[in-house]
């Protein structure tokens, strides 16, 4: 027994020696690839040809109305003797939009040293409706429509979903929230390459319109209506 084992174990050694020793020696034929998709990806490189165009350059122009990350973005005016298009619901009196380009309040959450509270913009229907829907669109699969930590995610696996109903949260300055939504924080991902500055604050005042919503006494309803439900 112990001779068939020497045996084998000499073949195998023979076998990758002779497996590996051609490794560093030159060839003209195409090397051996063990995974090719690793290698031959279907992609643009930078400055190659490509077949899939009839010119069969791989570079090409820009959509149009695209704008890099990282870079201000106008909006257009809103005059009527300009003739351009009306800006997006809740930025009509936002000059531009950004993604985090100063180191004031509006770009950082923070007022000096500590983290500040107050939404920096108007509020107005029109920016609850943006916040609404930027909310629907980037925080509601996670954290749900309420707020609540019940996002389709959580039927997925991701547990660490927090509710952002907790009392902790709701003491949270608006400033720590921003930072949060901006640079991500635990499993949650950034969004600032993502969600302008402008967008980001129109969530927060969503949310904290949720908040309230879900953490209501009588005293915050209005003395008619409150009038009205408690008749019989």
């Amino acid at each position: 027994m112990l001779r068939g084992f020497f045996l084998i174990f000499f073949l195998l050694g023979i076998a990758m020696v002779a497996f590996l020793g051609f490794r560093g020696q030159h060839s003209t034929g195409s090397p051996i690839e063990v995974f090719p998709d690793m290698v031959r990806q279907p992609k643009v490189r930078a400055q190659a040809p490509l077949g899939f165009f009839s010119d069969n350059r791989g570079a090409r122009v820009p959509v149009a109305g695209t704008v890099p990350i990282g870079y201000e973005m106008l909006l257009p005016s809103t005059k009527a003797d300009t003739g351009a298009a009306p800006v997006a619901p809740g930025a009509e009196n936002q000059p531009a939009v950004s993604f985090s380009a100063g180191n004031d309040y509006a770009n950082t959450g923070k007022m000096g040293s500590n983290w500040g509270t107050g939404i920096p913009l108007e509020m107005t229907p029109q920016l609850m409706a943006r916040g609404e829907q930027r909310f629907n669109i980037n925080c509601a699969v996670c954290h749900g429509a309420a707020a609540l930590g019940n996002g389709i995610t959580k039927q997925y696996g991701l547990t660490t979903v927090v509710t952002l109903q907790d009392e902790r949260i709701r003491n949270m300055a608006d400033g720590e929230i921003f930072d949060t939504i901006t640079h991500g924080k635990n499993t949650m991902m950034a969004y600032g390459p993502n969600v302008t500055v402008n967008d980001r604050w129109a969530i927060i005042a969503y949310l904290r319109a949720l908040q309230r919503s879900q953490n209501a006494s009588p005293e915050d309803v209005p003395p008619e209506a409150r009038i009205e439900l408690e008749k019989p």
